[in-house]
């Protein structure tokens, strides 16, 4: 194609500029610019806007098809530089240049729009003047071809270092990294529908109350490994793990106005390298969401082993890079509260396209160091922690109870066998008598699926059983908050304990539970409403099995 007249101008002053009035409207190529610029200077007299003739100096040389130097004083700008392609242009000396980009691949949504970032921000915003690709050959699997402005008065933009990503909803999620530099630079992008996020975008944005705790943390998965490291602790609410994979995604979606760790959604990776350090400033710590430099670059700190609590001099701070490229070792780094350290081992952390890891629709296959609140994964789901250790969670269950109105009274307990409650499931080791009672131990082990927390029932010595919250248990032991047993309130050595897995007035018209599976358990169910609208006690049995559990309460009119 032939630069048409009218679509570029060209001063006195050297200033190429895009006017976009002729027929052709471009784009057009590095070469085909060169050429026009070429064929100006060979004529005999400057005409129109095109101030340019053989009593000019020469414009422009060409190294190759794809290298074209623009000789001061003649430049181009921004804009000018949007309607180009396929190759460099260098200006002012080599003190500016603009790289060519060439991304190819495949794209599953026609209206994908590739997103580039440079030092750490998006190239164009959110709305680029590639829009869904421009320059494209669909025979040569060439998705956009355009300029990206690399040097810009005598220094590289970050290294001259760009990512392209892909982050459209409903497709999967992908990114490439490339050093930008004379001629063209490729990039590769492959994307496919995702078909585990098919849900509507205007849905997704009202889960708000699935969230997550940043930074330094341990979770312990109830699976023996006791409490490992994580950099989060994503908690699913009320909604399955794949429904927490689609709003990771929605987060860090093209065009989202959420921030995680302090970052933009659409720059949101994860974590990059995790770095140990010694010689730590004094009796001070790193904090987490600042930003991380050194002399080659920064990052954002997405946890730090003190957990933002003085442990030393010595530790292990986890990134993601945002500029430059990661420290050496023996490096000073230091963060936005003047706090440095000398760098250890620098680890790089591979990631995730979704940051949150994988899903199978059913399951999560995580990424490194994500965690996620214990009781919200199941046997199917992978968790690795910050020492990149693969977790297996044990099988955690939820036991439904359907069909209550608000205000009635759930009793879910162990059942006796005979289709009762199982009043003696435990026996007390040790009265119970004080005024600060702070532990309840019963005869023999507490059974392994007890949940983590909840509340049991002990008889006292007048008879009665009282309910009474646990915050933990450990062997035959669960700790309470510190309670009086005083008399009449106290409970003889060998009285009746008992588990309850819904001991409360109802607050929707579903309750439900969660515990890890042991093994197969038939509980007992006791619904009763004797107020305003009063009805008839029901009474039930429910199993509880590896897949969970349900029962449907009756209500009957007690009139």
């Amino acid at each position: 194609m032939t630069i048409t007249a009218g679509d570029v101008s060209v001063a006195t002053n050297g200033n190429i500029r895009w006017t976009g009035t002729g027929a052709g409207d471009g784009p057009y190529t590095v070469l085909e610019l060169h050429r026009y610029l070429q064929d100006l200077a060979d004529q005999a007299a400057a005409s129109g806007d095109d101030l340019i003739d053989i009593t000019s100096g020469n414009p422009s040389e060409r190294s190759t098809d794809n290298i074209i130097t623009l000789n001061s004083p003649y430049n181009i700008d921004d804009t000018m530089a949007e309607h180009l392609y396929d190759g460099s242009i260098s200006q002012a000396g080599g003190d500016t240049l603009y790289s060519g980009l060439v991304v190819v691949g495949s794209v599953y949504s026609v209206t994908t729009v590739l997103q580039v970032v440079q030092d750490n921000a998006l190239y164009d915003t959110d709305t680029p003047f590639w829009d869904t690709g421009i320059n494209a050959d669909s025979a040569a699997n060439i998705l956009t071809r355009m300029l990206i402005k690399t040097r810009d008065t005598a220094a590289d933009i970050d290294g001259k270092r760009i990512r392209v990503t892909a982050r459209e909803m409903g497709d999967t999620y992908a990114e490439f990294s490339v050093t930008m530099g004379l001629g063209n630079s490729v990039a590769a992008i492959f994307t496919n529908q995702d078909l585990n996020n098919q849900t509507l975008t205007a849905t997704i944005s009202g889960w708000t109350t699935i969230s997550n705790v940043e930074g330094y943390q341990t979770i312990d998965l109830n699976n023996g490994d006791g409490a490992q490291p994580y950099y989060s602790q994503w908690n699913r609410a009320t909604y399955t793990i794949n429904q927490l994979y689609e709003r990771a995604k929605w987060l860090t979606r093209r065009g989202t106005t959420s921030t995680l760790y302090g970052i933009d959604g659409e720059l949101f990776r994860g974590i990059t390298h995790q770095i140990t350090y010694t010689a730590q400033t004094g009796s001070s710590y790193f904090t987490e969401l600042d930003t991380l430099t050194w002399t080659t670059g920064e990052g954002i700190i997405l946890a730090d082993s003190e957990s933002e609590t003085d442990g030393g001099q010595t530790g292990t701070v986890w990134i993601q890079l945002t500029k430059g490229v990661a420290p050496l070792t023996a490096v000073t780094i230091t963060d936005e509260h003047a706090v440095s350290a000398t760098t250890g081992t620098i680890t790089t952390r591979s990631l995730s396209p979704v940051f949150l890891g994988t899903s199978t629709g059913s399951a999560i296959i995580g990424a490194y160091g994500v965690g996620i609140e214990a009781l919200d994964l199941g046997k199917n789901d992978l968790v690795f922690d910050l020492s990149n250790t693969l977790r297996t969670p044990p099988n955690n269950v939820t036991f439904y109870v359907y069909s209550v109105a608000v205000d009635d009274y759930v009793l879910l307990a162990p059942e006796d066998g005979a289709g009762g409650l199982d009043y003696d499931q435990m026996t007390l080791n040790g009265a119970l008598t004080g005024g600060t009672v702070t532990s309840v131990v019963v005869n023999g082990s507490i059974p392994a699926d007890t949940p983590t927390s909840g509340t049991i029932r002990i008889e006292l010595d007048t008879g009665i059983y009282r309910k009474i919250s646990y915050n933990s248990w450990s062997g035959s032991t669960f700790a309470i908050d510190s309670t009086s047993f005083v008399d009449p309130n106290d409970a003889a050595n060998g009285n009746n304990v008992f588990i309850t897995y819904i001991d409360k007035v109802a607050t929707s018209t579903t309750e439900s539970f969660q515990t890890k599976y042991s093994s197969a358990r038939t509980l007992f169910l006791r619904v009763r409403d004797g107020g305003a609208s009063p009805i008839k006690s029901f009474e039930t049995t429910g199993s509880l099995t590896d897949a969970g559990g349900s029962s449907t309460a009756i209500r009957t009119p007690d009139i």
